[in-house]
């Protein structure tokens, strides 16, 4: 039995992609073996993931772990700690460790040249022994380093999912979400990728601009369909702490922006219903029987994830793992400096333990947030328990708001669960995640 905090009134609490956050992350005072944190885990369809921190521009959205270019020889002095890395982490791993995943992200992965895009997949096959061309690789991009030599190398690498962060066909919201960008140079970086046959395209777009109205939303939503694309993200937009947008100030109040952003994404999603495609989960849409690139053996409830480099998270079933992490551009450039002179990558320095009832906490969230929903059968063939045991509160607090479906084999959210997804996973976190966010000093 658990107590859950009241519901809020906003459906835009915070994304949750991945429990715990990383403001829950600590330094850890042991600094662990890596050794002995992989010893006894499941290895036979790990996930790899490897952080690419560099962009051309920093959205004004933009919280990730990245900076605006690189002085002359960072990006290869990057890539060297990579490799030091990629050799300490595989030393840990047994020697039958397979991956059935890999994903390159950042920043912007391409932002590297394509002959530092070649160095990044040895790095992933010959130091870490993943076979990019048998499994499912994703790589972002954007419109301006989606160039044709870089494409060239990740489709002949093995990319069977490449996503291009447009966020709107429409220049006016391009420039007041500060991604300075033309649609013109958006078409020539779509007509560039479906001719390098990457097997699937993920377009994603953002709701909640300011000055977008519900015409100019479903506008873009038609240029990006234009385009047949696999995959389509929606994603509500959201100031948060030290970025760009956050240093502008409020542009309307927090109740009319909460409105208008759930009426753009009802119409957004009504829309891409209409047009074939199927709601993966609040924010991913699929086009009806289009590859899926990212389906394999990993899940990320269960099965661990290996990360390489500054900004990447690692999952072992007892503890999470990562660098330091910031968003302020100062704090973002000395981490990047440490990791590039570092030689020793053999112990784990910040991180979160896994222990009581996270587990139970992780797979839920990650499971409910999918439209599909979770079986309560392999929930109890996990755990021993039921969700409805483990969290009666919250449960009941969601079915009172009709946002659970009526489904004994499935606990599931509604069409309207879904929509508030992003006020459903928050109310999951325990509340030491939500003491140690909450306690986090944004950086």
């Amino acid at each position: 039995m658990t107590t859950a905090p009241p519901l809020p009134d906003s459906p835009y609490q915070s994304y949750v992609y991945a429990y715990p956050h990383k403001t829950a992350y600590r330094p850890l005072p042991e600094r662990p073996l890596l050794g002995e944190l992989w010893a006894g885990e499941p290895q036979h369809a790990l996930s790899l993931y490897l952080h690419v921190p560099f962009c051309e521009v920093r959205c004004g959205f933009c919280n990730l772990f990245t900076r605006i270019g690189s002085p002359e020889g960072l990006t290869t002095a990057y890539l060297d700690a990579l490799e030091r890395q990629a050799d300490a982490v595989r030393s840990a791993l047994d020697g039958d460790a397979r991956f059935a995943l890999a994903a390159f992200g950042g920043g912007t992965p391409t932002y590297l040249t394509a002959a530092e895009l070649e160095r990044l997949c040895d790095i992933a096959e010959q130091r870490m022994g993943a076979d990019l061309r048998a499994v499912p690789l994703s790589v972002e991009a954007s419109p301006a380093t989606a160039t044709a030599d870089r494409l060239e190398v990740l489709a002949a690498r093995g990319t069977t999912r490449l996503s291009l962060g447009v966020q709107s066909f429409d220049d006016t919201e391009a420039r007041s979400a500060v991604r300075p960008q033309k649609r013109a140079e958006v078409e020539a970086a779509l007509a560039r990728i479906r001719a390098a046959g990457i097997p699937v395209l993920n377009i994603d777009l953002i709701y909640g601009i300011d000055g977008q109205t519900e015409a100019s939303w479903l506008r873009s939503l038609d240029a990006a369909l234009h385009w047949q694309p696999e995959e389509l993200y929606l994603y509500p937009l959201y100031v948060r702490p030290l970025t760009g947008l956050a240093r502008r100030g409020e542009q309307e109040s927090a109740a009319a922006w909460d409105a208008r952003r759930l009426a753009l994404y009802r119409s957004g999603r009504d829309h891409l219903l209409a047009n074939g495609y199927q709601q993966v989960s609040m924010r991913m849409f699929r086009r009806a029987a289009s590859p899926q690139a990212g389906q394999g053996e990993y899940a990320c409830q269960t099965d661990g994830m290996v990360g390489l480099g500054c900004g990447a998270r690692s999952y072992t079933s007892r503890l999470h793992y990562s660098f330091d992490y910031a968003v302020n551009a100062t704090e973002v450039r000395s981490i990047i400096d440490r990791f590039v002179t570092t030689e020793d990558f053999h112990h784990a320095e910040h991180g979160f333990r896994m222990d009581g009832g996270e587990p139970r906490r992780r797979h839920l969230v990650q499971s409910l947030l999918q439209a599909e929903g979770m079986p309560l059968a392999d929930y109890r063939a996990r755990f021993g328990s039921s969700p409805a045991e483990d969290f009666a509160a919250e449960l009941a607090g969601f079915a009172e708001r009709g946002w659970l479906a009526a489904d004994p084999e499935r606990l599931r959210l509604t069409p309207e669960g879904l929509a508030h997804s992003d006020a459903v996973g928050p109310l999951l976190f325990s509340p030491g995640v939500r003491a140690l966010m909450t306690g986090y000093e944004a950086k």
